[in-house]
This record gives structure tokens, C-alpha cells and sequence, in this order.
């Protein structure tokens, strides 16, 4: 693993009266103006520059008006989750008469608006489809939807194919078109800007003259969950829906849902980041649509009642710590194929499949293998009937959704379909197609890909002042973002004395250090260590990559390193 500086712009913005090293983290990560640190809701980029919105509020409008059937269709990860629930209390918010939601489960139906799910939801009678999340690649879908009689909205993020769906509307921020200058928004954060567009034209249309206008504000904390889970790119607007929704969460005023997850993770709600709703609270709800079925984490945050959500969340947790245990089985057999290959036989893109792999797991596998070899990898389950199932997750620098377009277009047999976006993407084909691919793959990724490329490397904020561990620092820090997906939480670097060292839990490693002068001592922890070389009471000093935090025990706040990276020096 190298550790390389965060390359900075030649001359640093003006952001106002901020300390140096904060507008030097701004400054890193592309913010050129005090404006674009202001994350108030006013700052919104404008609904009106989505092409489709104004077509899709006449939809809705109408639905409203002649009390219509609407049923969402969404998909069954976080992001799915959470804007199936805000399409539907935000609906209901704005005065839908009639509406609800239908997820596929996965290991029957697989993703997105197929014909087959179609045919299940006629039987809810709807009268008007809207996908979240889902829909702009189900072009067989729309049309099997529209054959039937019904209206279809598409509401999605995903890049499209080479057709668009013939739906009655499309809001899709990557659509051919669009002008909409943040391409980042979640699923979820798509259904939020229509339902502030259908806001505004009820507004306009004299509706809250004689009542009070609802609040979609109420939303934004499940607008921050599902943006924060389905790793978007943290850009301006995005730090906006996000912040907004943590400040929900941490004044107390969550949905019960979110609540009762985080007292089951043992997470104080006034202390929430944007890393808790990606490594706490996205996985305990993935986990349902992962090994059962997402409709519990749908009725968890549509909950109202703070005993029943309390229920489904330990039913989540339950569902996560199951995913844990199969997870932790896949990579030991994903290991085992890869530990007797020499690196420089290794192929730049990684296909694996063993018979017995959870479908709904091979996502997190795939980012596993990719984070420890460093290299675009794809891992596969048997999907049945000769076919399988495949979830791909690239590096920086290989788009992995057009990477398999390029694969599809030399070899048109291979793949059965694909869809996705730069850093993940998911795919089907034949069993017997699998060898094939995976020479193919690694093929393309070789073609854009050079060796210096496989390897792991930390960016660093550069190495903090012995003056600068302290409470001060680490809270203004944990409070500058939020921190994400291209708008990534301070990493910096430095050579430490190891005082101390001991395993915690199964592969934790609890460390005390002292500066390189000696003259501070500090508290840190490196979470999965290789216990092959932890603990190791000969190694004296380290190098580390780390990030400055906060812990709290028993009432007390004290410094600590977050361990990203260590090695011997």
C-alpha cells in the first residue's frame, strides 16, 4: 500500500475565516468558493433544470386529482429502501388517495421492472407505476406496463443502455439530455426532487391557500441514509440532502425506523456521521433485501410506532449478523482460489464463482477481494437454471458498467444482460459462458489498465503538528463534512512510537502510540489486521495512515486515531 499526498490546487480558494488546514482539506477536495459550504436547503440546485420533471408532475397531478391507484416498484438495496419510502409518505404527505409499494425479491424476480414483476403488480390494480431507483434499463418492463393499460413514471440514477424505456415520463439526471448539473444523485434523492416539484405545482395550483403546506423536510433523514448507503459521490448537492438529513437524526426528529436501528447498534443519535448511516446503519437494512426479503426494512422506516420498528430492527440485525457469518465463509473460499497464484499471474480483472456462493452476498465479496487486491473484480453465484448471477465493483480510473459494454460489444454471446454504473454494476450469463467472460474481462481491463494501476494507495491529507491532537481539531473535523464518496474524510500520515498493542475482539488491533518526538500520547485502533503480523511486540515504531476522531467512555471524550493503514518502520 503507498500513501501519496492529496494533491492540492495551485493557489488556495478564499473560504472565509477558516482555519488553514480546514480550507486546505476543502481545497483538496474540489471546493473552489465559501458558496459551495453553505448547506442550507436554499441551495438546492433548482427541480426545474431535470428533463421529464415537468411531464412527470402532470402524472402525478392528475393521479392526485382522480384519486389514481400508484403503486412504487423499487429496488432492494438502501437506496431502494429509502426512496420507496419517501415516494410513499411523501405521496401521502402531497394527498394521494391510494398508493403503495411493491419490492422484487431478488432471488425470484431479480432487479428492476421486469415483465414478470409487472405481472405481479397488476394484481395490486394500479393504475400509475413509479419506479425508484430502477427502471431506466427495463425497457421490456415499461412496455409489458404500458401494453396492460397502465402509466409508468421512471424515476432512476442508473446510466441508461443504448434505449431508453417508453414510459410516460423519465426523471433521470443521467439521461440523454438532461441538463441537471449534479449527475451524483441517489435513486433516492431523485424521488425527492419530484416530489419538491409536485409540491411547488400544488402550491401554484392554489392548494395550501386554505391549508398548511406539508413539509417533505420530515424526508431528509432517509434522503441521507439511502445518498450515504449507496455510496453516490458526495458533491455539493449531495452534502446538502445529506447534512440536512443528519441534522434530522441528530436533533432527535428521525423516523422511528431509523431510530430503533441505532439503538440496536448501540449508537447515540445526537452523535450520528455520514460514516454510521454507510457502516451502520446501510448494512443492517441491505441485509433484508440481501438473505430475505427488503419489504422488512421498508416497514421498518415506514413504521410509525417506535415498539413495532424496534422489532423489525432487531429482526435487521439479526439479518446482518447472518450476512456477517455467511460473508466471512465466502471469503475464505474466495482466498483459498487465489492463494497459490503468484501475483504476477494474477489477472488485472478478477472473476470468481464457487457453486454454493449467497447471491445476495457477492456484492460485498466482490468489494472484499477488490480492496485487498486492488484491482476490478467481479464475484459470481449460481442464479439457477443454468445461469449466473454476477456483482461487479471497479478502482478509481476503470469504469466498470462501461467496461462491460465493451465486453458485451466484442463478444455479443457472453453477456444476458448488465446495468450499473463506474464503480458497480451487476451482470447475468450462462454457466457455460463463465471462462469465456472472465478471460475476456480480464482482457478489457488489461487493455485500459497498466500494472502500476493494481496497486493499492492511500491519499493523505499530509502529517498534523503535535500541537494539533486535540478534542478541538477532531470535533471540527467530524462536523466539516459530511464526509463520502468522492468528498472523502481527512486521511493524514505520520512515523509513531508503538507503546502498546493488543487484539480486541477477533481482528482489531488496540494500540497506545507516542508522536515521533515522544511528547504526546495517543490512543488508536486498526480495525481487520492481518493477525499474522499483529501483535508483534518486536516492532517499536510504525508508520500510519490515519483519520483524527473522537471516543467517548463513560462520559469522557478523548483523541483517537483511526487506523486506515499501518506497517513496521
Amino acid at each position: 500500500m503507498r500513501i501519496e499526498p492529496r494533491e492540492l490546487p495551485a493557489t488556495l480558494p478564499f473560504l472565509g475565516d477558516l482555519p488553514p488546514l480546514l480550507t486546505r482539506l476543502y481545497a483538496a477536495r474540489g471546493v473552489q468558493s465559501e458558496a459551495e459550504l453553505d448547506k442550507s436547503l436554499a441551495r438546492l440546485i433548482p427541480f426545474q433544470q431535470l428533463k421529464g420533471i415537468e411531464a412527470a408532475v402532470d402524472l402525478l397531478v392528475i393521479a392526485l386529482e382522480q384519486r389514481e391507484r400508484i403503486l412504487i416498484v423499487g429496488d432492494f438495496d438502501a437506496d431502494g429502501a429509502t426512496a420507496s419510502t419517501v415516494g410513499l409518505l411523501g405521496l401521502r404527505l402531497l394527498g394521494a388517495a391510494h398508493v403503495d409499494y411493491l419490492v422484487p425479491n431478488r432471488f425470484e424476480y431479480g432487479y428492476g421492472l421486469t415483465p414478470e414483476i409487472v405481472a405481479v403488480a397488476l394484481e395490486r390494480k394500479p393504475q400509475l407505476l413509479i419506479t425508484v431507483d430502477n427502471g431506466i434499463s427495463s425497457v421490456e418492463g415499461v412496455a409489458a406496463a404500458k401494453a396492460a393499460g397502465l402509466k409508468v413514471l421512471v424515476t432512476d440514477h442508473h446510466l441508461p443502455g443504448h434505449e431508453l424505456p417508453a414510459a410516460d415520463a423519465i426523471v433521470n439526471p443521467n439521461q440523454p439530455g438532461c441538463e441537471f448539473p449534479s449527475k451524483a444523485l441517489a435513486g433516492v434523492g431523485v424521488i425527492f426532487y419530484v416530489l419538491m416539484a409536485l409540491r411547488a405545482r400544488l402550491r401554484s395550483l392554489g392548494r395550501y391557500e386554505t391549508q398548511p403546506q406539508p413539509n417533505i423536510g420530515e424526508l431528509l433523514d432517509l434522503v441521507a441514509l439511502g445518498s450515504v448507503a449507496d455510496v453516490v459521490p458526495l458533491d455539493a448537492n449531495n452534502r446538502i440532502l445529506v447534512h440536512q438529513g443528519l441534522e434530522r437524526i441528530r436533533a432527535g426528529r428521525a423516523r422511528p425506523g431509523i431510530k430503533a436501528i441505532l439503538e440496536v447498534a448501540k449508537r447515540e443519535a445526537s452523535r450520528i456521521t455520514s460514516t454510521d448511516l454507510g457502516f451502520i446503519l446501510g448494512p443492517r437494512l441491505n441485509a433484508a433485501g440481501r438473505l430475505d426479503d427488503m419489504s422488512l426494512g421498508i416497514e421498518c422506516l415506514l413504521s410509525h410506532d417506535m415498539a413495532q420498528a424496534r422489532e423489525m430492527a432487531s429482526q435487521l440485525d439479526e439479518l446482518n449478523q447472518d450476512r456477517k457469518s455467511i460473508e466471512q465463509g465466502m471469503q475464505r473460499e474466495a482466498l483459498a482460489q487465489l492463494k497459490d497464484l503468484p501475483v504476477e499471474s494474477m489477472p488485472f480483472g478478477l472473476c470468481l464463482f464457487e457453486p454454493d456462493w449467497h447471491q445476495g452476498v457477492i456484492g460485498i465479496l466482490a468489494s472484499r477481494m477488490k480492496e485487498r487486491y486492488h484491482r476490478p473484480t467481479i464475484a459470481f453465484a449460481d442464479a439457477g437454471e443454468g445461469m449466473l448471477k454476477g456483482s461487479a465493483r471497479s478502482v478509481p480510473g476503470f469504469h466498470i458498467r462501461d467496461a462491460l459494454d465493451a465486453v458485451a460489444a466484442r463478444h455479443p454471446d457472453l453477456i444476458s444482460k448488465f446495468g450499473g454504473h463506474a464503480m458497480a454494476a451487476g451482470l447475468s450469463l450462462p454457466e457455460q459462458n463463465f471462462p469465456a467472460f472472465a478471460e475476456a474481462f480480464d482482457v478489457e481491463v488489461r487493455r485500459q489498465l497498466r500494472e502500476e494501476d493494481l496497486t493499492g494507495r492511500l491519499l493523505s491529507d499530509g502529517t498534523l503538528a503535535v500541537e494539533e491532537f486535540h478534542l478541538e481539531l477532531a470535533r471540527a473535523l467530524r462536523h466539516a463534512g459530511p464526509w463520502g464518496q468522492h468528498f472523502p474524510e481527512p486521511l493524514f500520515h505520520g512515523v509513531f512510537q508503538l507503546v502498546e498493542q493488543r487484539v480486541v475482539g477477533e481482528r482489531h488491533l488496540k494500540v497506545v502510540l507516542r508522536s515521533e518526538c515522544g511528547s504526546v500520547k495517543l490512543d488508536g485502533i486498526a480495525f481487520g489486521i492481518d493477525r499474522d503480523i499483529w501483535p508483534n511486540p518486536t516492532i517499536r515504531w510504525v508508520e500510519l495512515a490515519y483519520k483524527l476522531d473522537l471516543n467517548e467512555f463513560r462520559g469522557q471524550e478523548t483523541v483517537q486515531l483511526m487506523i486506515a493503514h499501518i506497517e513496521p518502520r
